[in-house]
């Protein structure tokens, strides 16, 4: 099978078993997601869905939270993973967005990296979903499912893996082949134990294929 005739197996049974796929974070707006994606770094979208709601109400605006103080933002994130590094990214990523964009998250890589807090792969995830932009976001899902499936082979790096899926999946389709690759790697092939008897993908899975003839 060539890389392409691979690529077009997956989308084809991604769009027709998964044709709604978006975000599991809850936002209602461009600057609540982006608080929600910095929270998500190594933690779980659902804890980060529990401690959102009464953030947003307490710095509902970048306003808001740039004239808050670190002591008073770190109590409602308290549970999620590195609580106080997250607590400075979101400080500072507000003050920022007030000072430099006016209180409005940007639409450009270079200006979304400026922000404290923000990595390649928070930018992508808010051209993506935010502006709808042939974005691809790898976090750890992304990067092992392609691996697994044969969409990269010896991935290096997130960007290496990033720069593999876009040469291949149509640009129109790249935000949401991000999140059948997220869901997908959430709840089907999982990092410790993929349930491969589940998978409509298994018959062309490099892992599967390897593992079957293995055992």
């Amino acid at each position: 099978m060539t890389v392409a005739e691979r690529y077009r197996r997956v989308i084809e049974w991604f769009q027709s078993a998964m044709p709604v796929a978006e975000t599991e974070l809850h936002y209602e707006n461009p600057f609540q997601l982006l608080v929600a994606v910095i929270l998500s770094a190594q933690c779980t979208d659902k804890r980060v869905n529990i401690v959102t709601p009464a953030l947003f109400n307490a710095f509902p605006t970048p306003q808001a939270m740039a004239a808050a103080t670190a002591g008073e933002i770190f109590p409602y994130i308290s549970s999620v993973s590195f609580p106080n590094n997250k607590t400075r990214s979101l400080l500072g990523m507000a003050r920022r967005l007030v000072e430099e964009y006016g209180g409005e998250v940007p639409d450009d890589m270079d200006s979304l990296l400026s922000l404290p807090g923000v990595g390649r792969k928070t930018a992508n995830v808010i051209l993506s979903v935010v502006y709808n932009r042939a974005a691809m976001a790898v976090d750890t899902h992304v990067f092992r499912v392609s691996e697994r499936l044969g969409l990269t082979t010896r991935s290096r790096n997130p960007l290496t893996t990033e720069k593999a899926l876009m040469r291949h999946i149509p640009a129109e389709i790249v935000p949401k082949a991000h999140h059948w690759l997220i869901l997908h790697g959430r709840y089907v092939c999982k990092a410790r134990k993929p349930l491969c008897d589940e998978c409509g993908l298994k018959d062309v899975c490099r892992h599967y294929v390897k593992e079957s003839s293995n055992g």
